[in-house]
């Protein structure tokens, strides 16, 4: 593994920033030693995936209209985490918000990094066990539907193409390859 960077920054500039990200052009150096540019997407929040899991060993999805794909998608439970909010507590919050549930055991599961060519991404999944139910409390933006369905059929989905959420299909993967070594 190289010791030093391949890239060199020359300048950056914020092009377009919102609540969520900020867009930077980058003049750089790149690895053959010629000028260049790169585009950057520098996240706000943490991604947070959240896999519930009963002791019958069904989970819950996430059905929702990704405005960026005009696609409908099914998902685990998910959010954003502020750079400086726990990331528990922002795992916590996502699950309680989108599908009602509490949990009193928490594994990391992974991290992951989505699209790391043009962003500055991470993601965080858990396994959120010992579960107890409530009320959702969407955000205004959200019109969720949730569904309940062994792990198995999940997988399945991800198998069929009926998910593919980057976050979802690496969680799901990654639980049902711990399940069977663990």
């Amino acid at each position: 593994m190289p010791d030093k960077k391949d890239w060199k920054t020359l300048n950056v500039d914020t092009v377009y920033s919102n609540d969520w990200i900020i867009v930077e052009h980058h003049d750089v150096i790149n690895p053959s030693g010629n000028k260049g540019i790169y585009g950057k997407v520098c996240f706000k929040n943490k991604a947070i995936g959240i896999i519930p899991l009963d002791d019958n060993m069904n989970t819950w999805l996430i059905g929702q209209y990704r405005y960026t794909l005009d696609e409908y998608s099914w998902e685990i439970p998910m959010g954003g985490g502020a750079m400086n909010e726990d990331i528990m507590d922002a795992a916590k919050r996502e699950l309680k918000e989108e599908t009602g549930i509490s949990a009193n055991q928490w594994t990391q599961l992974m991290k992951i990094h989505t699209s790391n060519c043009v962003t500055d991404e991470v993601g965080y999944v858990y396994i959120a066990r010992d579960l107890s139910y409530g009320s959702t409390n969407f955000d205004e933006t959200e019109n969720l539907k949730i569904r309940k369905l062994p792990l198995a059929d999940a997988i399945q989905m991800i198998l069929n193409g009926e998910i593919t959420d980057s976050i979802s299909i690496a969680g799901l993967l990654r639980l049902q390859q711990s399940l069977l070594v663990g």
